[in-house]
């Protein structure tokens, strides 16, 4: 079993029902899925710009990503319907548990000047949205092979029902959140 989903089942869990007043083990929130994705505009010139992509996007997640296109043409961005213009991930069970692992352990600390996630990060239904500005920060990508730094947008969500929740979840499972200074 992965060490985060251990840790949640024998202490996250209990201490969350506790801090919310919970009785069923199971209305204790819990990570659902975490999405990884990037926006490839520059695609829509070079199909060469999305292998390289997918090289890289699917050595940081374990699995092959989806290819996303647009879903309406947009004649100021040259765009047209149907075109590749971006990428994504969706992680689920292992997987899953093993990325935020990763991403709490071993990428975020390497990121310069970090001092935590802020508040502003998540939204009204305890979900957490973390802008990565180079992909180059994970041990999986080789800096040989990158041609150009990219950003990657990462989306965990809980099933928590409120933005406190979530935080309580996070917070417990190790992620590092930016103290509020009010």
């Amino acid at each position: 079993m992965n060490r985060l989903k251990e840790k949640y089942t024998k202490e996250v869990q209990s201490k969350l029902r506790q801090d919310l007043g919970l009785k069923n083990r199971l209305a204790a929130p819990r990570l659902k899925k975490i999405v990884i994705s990037i926006g490839l505009g520059e695609a829509k010139e070079n199909q060469a710009v999305l292998d390289k992509a997918r090289v890289y996007l699917s050595a940081l997640a374990g699995q092959k990503p989806m290819v996303t296109v647009s879903k309406k043409s947009i004649a100021n961005f040259k765009l047209s319907k149907g075109q590749p213009i971006g990428m994504m991930v969706t992680l689920r069970g292992i997987r899953m548990y093993d990325f935020l692992d990763k991403l709490i352990s071993v990428v975020l600390p390497k990121v310069r000047d970090f001092k935590g996630i802020s508040d502003k990060s998540f939204d009204s239904h305890g979900n957490l949205n973390i802008g990565l500005r180079e992909q180059t920060i994970f041990p999986e990508v080789d800096y040989k092979t990158v041609d150009r730094t990219r950003g990657l947008a990462v989306t965990i969500t809980t099933t928590a029902k409120n933005k406190e929740e979530g935080k309580k979840l996070l917070e417990y499972l190790g992620v590092p959140l930016k103290e509020r200074s009010d």
